[in-house]
């Protein structure tokens, strides 16, 4: 058995555990080294390390040592003896770590200790900024003289650790890939390939809920995107919420608004219960999405992509909507990108139809999310059962009950989205540099075989662009529907002619 300090040391005293797991594990070993796994760090002291055996002692060394992990604390400061915090805040009022342990409680859990206040010392802050993704304006607070910059609130403050992948995320030029694409395309081109990509990026969002064949809600998610991305002054609040929502599923909706009933992710059909995720209780869910309203307003001017995955992502574990949240969710990355100046208008990052693109992509969606969902479940998988059906204050019927709400609120509230920040990057880079530009490539091969063929023969655009497809399909062959509707084809000369200059358009680089 592990001989743990800091945080560890904590939770087995306290009988605390939280539902994501600690970045950063210490121990008590023969000699000093560190074990870096898949993201998480495994660091082992010599017991001259050892601090002491209190709550001042171990809080102290994980808060130096071993970073900020805002749900744990939230636990923490529940369930240990307030007096014991008092003492440590009183014996050492200019102390950081005292200070700093002193501000953290009484902003995770609104109550204030028995404590007047510092009188002088430096202000320090409260997440270290080259470790963390912190508010763009820090707000002192002078009871602590503790310089306030969490990225949110106590209703919802996510936390991005700002590792390599996390740091190239944030210097990530969107706007200057876009315009290298431009160089390379030229502009006509790429304007012409905004209108596809934003059917294809809408038909990809209802691919991800298997959905795509939907053609009507296809494009009707694609207007929305078209027509209201980076256009909302508060695209988070619950009137442009519900606008969008009404947009987006259309006049036949069941489910309008914020929900007031459970929301589960799984299956219960009476031959397979199944849940895979529970969302927040639903009185729970406008405070949450308030609070995600609050950390936009205090990132703003943060890396897009940073606040894009954090807002997206973020909007989907809430799950606030009766309906609509997928997209929404998906919606709001490019709103962001948009409205952060990250991505010009009218360009729309196929970020879906990157997802949907392979089986492996698709599974990575899946696994980012689950890196959330399986552990809350996995807490809390004897709190949850389908029992008797009841009604929801807006008309839902459900029989899912859980019982465990209120205990898992500070897994809601504190999320680490820092594998999801890394996640969304390296999707909008593929998005950019493989997929627009394949898309770039083909609109451009388009154009070429299209004036190449009619020098072959006669035809207007819209014919011309029905045998190009038509060929490349078929492998280099003309279909019997083509030549049954075209005469001229059945010239076997012209038609060989035809087949190798659209295949020379395609084949150049």
């Amino acid at each position: 058995m592990a001989d743990w300090i800091g945080y560890q040391w904590l939770a087995k005293r306290y009988g605390v555990s939280p539902v994501q797991p600690f970045r950063t594990e210490s121990a008590i070993a023969g000699s000093r080294s560190t074990v870096r796994d898949n993201g998480y760090i495994h660091e082992f002291y010599p017991p001259v390390a050892r601090p002491v055996d209190t709550l001042a002692g171990h809080l102290t060394f994980a808060l130096k040592h071993e970073g900020i992990h805002l749900e744990f604390l939230a636990r923490l400061f529940d369930a240990a003896p307030v007096a014991d915090l008092e003492a440590w805040v009183a014996a050492e009022p200019t102390g950081q770590y005292a200070r700093r342990s002193g501000f953290l409680y009484e902003y995770l859990t609104g109550r204030q200790l028995a404590f007047p206040g510092v009188v002088a010392g430096n202000y320090v802050t409260a997440l270290d900024e080259e470790t963390y993704l912190t508010a763009s304006q820090p707000v002192n607070n002078p009871r602590w003289r503790v310089r306030d910059n969490l990225p949110g609130t106590r209703d919802y403050c996510p936390l991005v650790l700002r590792t390599a992948r996390v740091r190239r995320a944030e210097q990530y030029d969107c706007a200057r890939h876009l315009a290298d694409l431009e160089v390379e395309f030229g502009a006509d081109v790429l304007q012409r390939s905004v209108v596809w990509l934003t059917i294809k990026e809408s038909r990809a969002s209802f691919a991800i809920e298997h959905e795509e064949r939907h053609v009507d809600r296809v494009r009707r998610f694609a207007s929305v995107i078209e027509q209201r991305c980076g256009r909302y002054d508060q695209p988070l609040s619950e009137r442009a919420l519900g606008e969008l929502q009404a947009q987006i599923l259309g006049p036949r909706a069941m489910r309008y608004g914020v929900r007031r009933s459970p929301v589960f992710v799984g299956e219960a059909d009476g031959f397979t219960e199944v849940v895979h995720y529970i969302a927040p209780n639903w009185d729970d869910a406008p405070v949450l999405l308030s609070g995600l309203r609050g950390f936009a307003s205090r990132t703003a001017g943060a890396s897009a992509l940073v606040r894009a995955a954090v807002l997206s992502f973020g909007f989907v574990y809430i799950h606030p909507m009766s309906d609509g949240n997928g997209r929404i969710s998906r919606f709001l990355i490019n709103d962001v990108l948009r409205r952060d100046k990250a991505i010009p208008a009218p360009f729309i990052l196929p970020v879906s139809a990157t997802i949907t693109s392979s089986v492996v992509n698709r599974r990575g969606y899946d696994q980012v999310l689950e890196l959330f969902s399986r552990p809350l479940m996995r807490k809390y998988a004897e709190a949850w059962r389908f029992g008797a059906e009841q009604v929801a204050a807006d008309g839902v019927h459900y029989n899912l009950q859980f019982d465990a709400y209120q205990d898992a609120l500070p897994v809601w509230r504190y999320p680490d989205m820092t594998d999801h920040v890394e996640y969304l990057a390296e999707v909008v880079q593929t998005t950019i540099e493989q997929e627009m530009r394949k898309e770039a490539g083909y609109l451009r091969s388009l154009r070429v075989a299209r004036e190449r063929a009619k020098q072959v023969i006669e035809g207007p655009d819209g014919d011309i662009d029905r045998i190009i497809p038509s060929v490349r399909d078929h492998g280099g062959k003309l279909s019997n529907k083509l030549l049954k509707e075209f005469p001229a084809l059945a010239d076997k000369a012209i038609a060989g002619e035809l087949v190798a200059t659209i295949q020379a358009a395609f084949a150049q680089p």
